[in-house]
């Protein structure tokens, strides 16, 4: 028996039909991929499936006892709390005894009373007798691979980070259906291939909907599309999809081709003259107006964009060549001795963990941010485009036409005068939606919107930070084409491993203290370059905050309870410090914070030099307890 059945289902919302008489089985053990673009109801239909969405017409059916947890696309705003409580919830009264426990532990880095001591001795006879120490394991793991500092406040969190928070949660709970709305957003490279592989041994049932071909992929063992308001199901995996589903396109362009002919063919006879009309066939008629209805009836498929870059003559030679350059934010390096050439036509991809320096490499190369060491020099008739991962060129209270074509209703593009709204469509922005605001556009329509404000300007250097980001499948490939066909030089930042794959020539690699490798080819060229460094090794990338292992002294000892939990306690401290540090050094990197009043700077500055030295005395005392601990036989 299906764990989930969706049976004819019809969702209209008021206007039209959204699912029509839609049907979906969910069968136990299945790793199930949602296609379908941008607005056709994906996340809609997870809400269906989870109750969130009430339906118009049919039944939705689960099996007796089925438990199905959802990672929401966006963030719901009724979650509050700390981290490890809202990750621990729903795992019953366990969960009470890890969060008491964390807790607990976390006080004693600053309150030693015989209370808490005593507090913490109870905790843990209870969590031994329960078997909770087995889930607090692996919600440390997932949290140390979702990079999340337990003890943070949800509330304070950027939306990517609540994301993962969300991701922890639904992983920890393992619910017999576990569905995942994007679930790699906000993640980097790293993160994703942990993920990939935590699912695959993952007991239950998913149901996933993603733009990242590669974890698709890599998970997938049968792919459901939605499209036109229907369900059509393929057993197979995303490449062989692709291939049957442009033979089926095929198909029903030819069967469309064949009723319009048909449906014409009609028409011209039931308008034949008055003597025609009196020996009419009424079946017939009859047929012309179900075929009248079925025309009526048809949904068309969803348009594809149409874009194409402005290509401005070329640049010089060389584009940019950058010497020693080296780059930190307080006692963090970003870039260390880093040197390169970038030559005309080089498609160039950048990788590397979240929050490593990559928007910081970029803008040192591009010349908005000046490197503390080393020189950048550009080179001749440089012509550049800057794609914003935050897309902070766009106003939220202008319109999509203001956004693109300021002051006016026409557009150059490649010398010939275009009206705005005729521009926007190939965007697939409707005359309607070009005149709403930015501030309503969805993740995916903003990324359009950006894309085509960017493709009015020529140029023959491009720079993008995420350009992926929000984007369908099929907008994905499109834009791939257009890169791949540009003449121009391209520097692509991007955790989308396939998009690197299909486009970038050659790969910088952000590989932790301030180190940046260099290697030919995309993604896949790179983690083979890997594992021939490192035969058998997993290809990843190393986060600055990695320390090297301390060297363990001569004399080991048993520790102390006191030192025991400490040791315990001090990782979390670590990254709430290195946290704090990470928020300063953003602060400082803005130029426009040094208008403020000159106390707030110092004070800024002086907290600064504070977490070095905390952060330093805080691994001083992590290597020396972790080194000088001697381990029970």
């Amino acid at each position: 028996m299906a764990l989930i059945s969706l049976q004819e289902i019809s969702v209209a919302f008021g206007g039209p039909l959204l699912f029509d008489k839609l049907s979906v089985q969910v069968e136990p053990g299945e790793r199930i991929a949602l296609l379908g673009r941008n607005g056709v109801g994906k996340t809609t239909l997870m809400k269906v499936m989870t109750g969130q969405v009430s339906i118009d017409e049919g039944e939705v059916v689960y099996q007796k006892g089925v438990q199905v947890t959802h990672l929401p696309q966006e963030v719901p705003n009724d979650i509050k709390g700390i981290v490890f409580d809202i990750v621990f919830s729903g795992l019953g009264p366990r969960a009470k005894l890890l969060s008491d426990y964390h807790h607990v532990v976390h006080r004693l880095h600053t309150e030693h009373t015989p209370e808490l001591m005593r507090q913490l001795d109870n905790l843990q006879t209870e969590l031994n007798q329960s078997g909770g120490w087995d889930i607090d394991a692996e919600v440390e793991l997932v949290l140390s691979h979702m990079k999340l500092d337990g003890e943070a406040d949800f509330e304070q969190l950027s939306g990517g980070q609540k994301r993962r928070v969300l991701l922890a949660r639904a992983l920890v709970l393992k619910p017999d259906v576990l569905l995942l709305d994007e679930p790699t957003n906000h993640l980097d490279i790293d993160t994703i291939n942990w993920l990939e592989e935590f699912l695959k041994s993952y007991p239950g049932t998913l149901f996933f909907v993603t733009h990242d071909r590669m974890f698709m992929q890599h998970l997938a063992t049968r792919i459901v599309e939605l499209d036109r308001g229907k369900t059509f199901s393929w057993s197979c995996s995303y490449p062989i999809f692709l291939e049957r589903k442009a033979q089926a396109l095929e198909v029903e362009a030819a069967q469309r081709i064949d009723f319009d002919r048909k449906l014409a063919e009609e028409e011209v006879w039931v308008r034949k003259g008055v003597k025609a009309r009196r020996v009419r066939n009424e079946g017939r008629v009859k047929a012309l107006e179900r075929l009248r209805i079925e025309k009526q009836n048809q949904r068309q498929l969803i348009g594809q964009v149409r874009m194409k870059a402005q290509e401005a003559e070329d640049s010089g030679h060389l584009v940019i060549k950058a010497s020693h350059l080296g780059f930190s934010y307080g006692d963090k390096c970003l870039i260390r001795d880093f040197s390169t050439q970038i030559m005309r036509g080089d498609k160039i991809g950048v990788i590397g963990p979240n929050g490593c320096g990559k928007t910081t490499l970029l803008r040192i190369l591009l010349g908005q941010l000046e490197p503390q060491k080393g020189k950048v020099r550009h080179g001749t008739n440089l012509e550049i485009a800057y794609y914003d991962q935050l897309r902070q060129q766009l106003d939220e209270e202008k319109t999509v036409i203001e956004s693109v074509c300021p002051g006016g209703d026409t557009v150059t593009i490649n010398g010939k005068p275009r009206h705005i709204i005729g521009y926007l469509q190939e965007f697939l922005f409707t005359p309607d939606r070009a005149r709403t605001p930015v501030k309503v556009l969805s993740g995916g329509e903003r990324n359009r919107l950006f894309l085509a404000r960017l493709f009015t300007k020529p140029s023959n250097f491009l720079v993008m930070d995420e350009p992926t980001n929000d984007l369908d499948i099929e907008t994905q490939e499109l834009l791939e084409e257009l890169l791949m066909d540009y003449s121009g030089t391209l520097i692509i930042v991007s955790h989308d491993r396939s998009f690197l794959n299909n486009v970038a020539t050659s790969t910088m690699v952000m590989e932790g203290e301030g180190e940046i490798g260099e290697f030919p080819g995309g993604y896949d060229d790179w983690v083979a370059q890997r594992q021939v460094k490192t035969p058998g090794a997993k290809p990843q990338i190393t986060s600055s905050k990695e320390k090297q292992k301390p060297i363990k002294p001569l004399t080991l000892r048993k520790l102390s309870f006191k030192e025991k939990h400490e040791l315990e306690g001090l990782p979390l401290k670590i990254e709430k410090l290195e946290d704090e540090q990470e928020e300063i050094f953003a602060l400082l990197a803005d130029i426009n914070f040094y208008q403020q009043d000159p106390k707030e700077v110092a004070r800024v500055n002086a907290r600064s030099e504070a977490l070095a030295q905390e952060l330093l005395e805080a691994y001083q005392r992590w290597e020396y307890l972790e080194a000088s601990k001697k381990e029970n036989p």
